[in-house]
């Protein structure tokens, strides 16, 4: 026998996606109650495919919270027909009760009854090369601080040992000599092979970085950031890396619908704390 699939047609269905890396719990919802909740494998095919079937002709609406899958999901789904969003974690609506009884059921119900309720405001999907290029910034970003880390980690690990930097050095440091001169510093014992470990760290770090910097002066002159990476540069204090970073972070401006918006993306908005008497701002 075949069970006949009842046609959905003309209504609409929310689906809530707490997605992990080895599962996902999906709670799907209709206007009027909870249709169904399971949970399957970390894959987007699995799920349209799903949802197609269980709900033929319905108007399908999918949310899951930014994370480490960051908007392969999105992505995914919508290239199937599927309208998907993506949302801030801060921004999922929680009651006392869900936050002391939390479980994934909960919060991908949560996420399915926002989206029923018009709760969520989705994140801006950027195109799939605008997120390649604000990785190249981004690492390269990452890759600085990693190499301001293990310099000072050098730095410690000669005053550990007692060795003082010598004077016609102290002002030229990471210069040509001054690599040279902890080429040929030796501890002694292991202590040599724990500073070349060092050492060999900050090389290939600073090798990976000047790489990086060559291709992001490179990706200032496509034609797509070229105009407006030499207008921001005619601002005093911004020179390529600050002109990039704001151009592929930012993307298109356009998306803000004022000042206000755009201040509030950047985190140049005030904190206050207005309650009674008491008045704070941060």
């Amino acid at each position: 026998m075949k069970t006949k699939v009842r046609d959905f047609s003309g209504e609409s269905i929310y689906v809530g996606i707490d997605s992990h890396l080895k599962s996902w719990k999906v709670t799907v919802m209709s206007k009027e109650l909870m249709l169904n909740s399971f949970t399957q494998p970390p894959d987007s095919v699995q799920l349209s495919a799903y949802l197609k079937g269980h709900y033929p002709g319905a108007d399908i609406h999918c949310v899951y919270e930014a994370g480490f899958a960051g908007f392969n999901i999105q992505r995914q789904l919508s290239s199937a027909g599927i309208n998907c969003i993506v949302i801030h974690p801060a921004d999922v609506p929680t009651s006392d009760k869900e936050k002391r009884r939390k479980s994934d059921s909960i919060d991908s119900g949560k996420l399915a009854r926002g989206l029923k309720n018009g709760d969520f405001k989705a994140l801006y999907v950027p195109p799939l090369e605008q997120q390649q290029d604000r990785s190249l910034l981004r690492v390269y970003d990452r890759l600085t601080r990693d190499i301001t880390r293990v310099k000072n980690r050098i730095k410690f690990f000669l005053m550990y040992f007692g060795e003082a930097i010598p004077v016609e050095l102290q002002t030229s440091n990471w210069s040509k000599d001054f690599i040279r001169y902890l080429d040929n510093f030796s501890p002694g014992g292991n202590g040599n092979l724990s500073f070349q470990a060092l050492l060999s760290e900050y090389k290939m770090l600073n090798q990976q970085s000047a790489i990086l910097k060559k291709q992001i002066k490179e990706l200032s002159e496509q034609p797509r950031y070229k105009t407006d990476a030499e207008l921001l540069k005619t601002i005093p204090g911004i020179g390529t890396l600050t002109s990039m970073i704001l151009l592929t972070e930012i993307a298109d401006i356009n998306r803000f619908v004022s000042i206000k918006e755009l201040s509030a993306y950047v985190g140049l908005i005030p904190n206050s704390h207005d309650s009674g008497e008491t008045k704070r701002v941060g």
